[in-house]
């Protein structure tokens, strides 16, 4: 019982934390408020303030900011929607942490499964040269052909099951020089982790990666409190890669059917570009598997 009135209360407090984290960072002048000249100790707006331009009582609002509420109507939801200026990703968002609220059930959903499908496997080698790799919901690196371990320059001097590229985005001290844009990347890891865990704040699988985050990364720490659930996502990445220099591919991520939470990614180069040559020779150049052991799973992916 106090395990799942602990959980509920997670599924309550996840709401008041976005509305919180969404409201002092919307300034007054984003939403036409005229301030005077003294100082603001609240950082984006009051509670007041956003109540009032939404049309509800300043303790309703608290009530909701507080987890004490949880079954606000939609027309609620949308008017602060409204007023915070959500976008479209945002507005679902703030819907389905509503309706987790709402709903909340103890029994938690089944994990999703790590285990990457054979014939997966083989479509991620005839993928070749592009480099391409299967990863699950908390970007676990699940399976991979050459080019799609070695484009992250470093990711395969860890042990398989530690590979994820969050962790890597975070914590591998190679990240910040292959990527030009780091500080953009990062914002759109988090922000990916931030919708997912949102939703489901107690699964196993987000809670121990973002755990290990908040303790050894600062970086992720003040972008993990920010609450941005949209990633904004460049459809050409550049990649300052030690063994094969600068290049730019153009980036394709799917959903894969049967595999809750797994995708597919993979990176493509205009043929007979400098671009393209580098992705070739990255895919003749990169270790053939992923250990020195050499094992099937080492080979292909991690399955637990």
């Amino acid at each position: 019982m106090a395990s799942e009135q602990s959980t509920r209360r997670s599924a309550d407090m996840e709401l008041g934390r976005f509305l919180h984290a969404r409201r002092t960072q919307t300034s007054p002048d984003q939403v036409g408020l005229t301030v005077g000249t003294g100082l603001r100790r609240t950082p984006g707006l009051r509670r007041e303030e956003l109540a009032t331009l939404a049309g509800i009582s300043i303790d309703y609002y608290v009530r909701l900011e507080r987890g004490k509420e949880t079954r606000p109507s939609p027309s609620v939801l949308d008017a602060l929607a409204r007023a915070l200026h959500l976008d479209d990703a945002e507005h679902q968002h703030l819907r389905e942490l509503a309706a987790r609220a709402a709903r909340y059930a103890p029994e938690s959903a089944p994990p999703p499964s790590r285990t990457v499908r054979p014939h997966l496997k083989l479509v991620l080698e005839t993928m070749r040269p592009n480099p391409a790799y299967v990863i699950s919901r908390s970007m676990d690196l699940l399976a991979w052909n050459p080019g799609g371990l070695a484009l992250y320059a470093g990711l395969a001097d860890w042990p398989a099951t530690r590979r994820n590229l969050a962790r890597y985005l975070f914590l591998h001290p190679t990240a910040r020089t292959l990527f030009p844009d780091w500080a953009y990347q990062v914002r759109g890891c988090v922000a990916r982790l931030r919708a997912v865990a949102g939703t489901d704040p107690d699964a196993p699988d987000l809670t121990s990666l973002v755990g290990e985050l908040l303790l050894k990364s600062p970086d992720f720490a003040k972008l993990w409190e920010r609450y941005d659930v949209v990633g904004r996502k460049k459809i050409q990445k550049t990649f300052d890669h030690p063994q094969v220099g600068t290049l730019t591919l153009s980036g394709q991520s799917m959903h894969l059917e049967g595999t809750p939470g797994q995708r597919l990614s993979v990176y493509t180069a205009e043929p007979d570009t400098s671009d393209h040559d580098a992705m070739l020779l990255l895919d003749m150049t990169a270790p053939q598997h992923a250990g020195r052991s050499g094992t099937r799973a080492e080979q292909h992916g991690a399955t637990e």
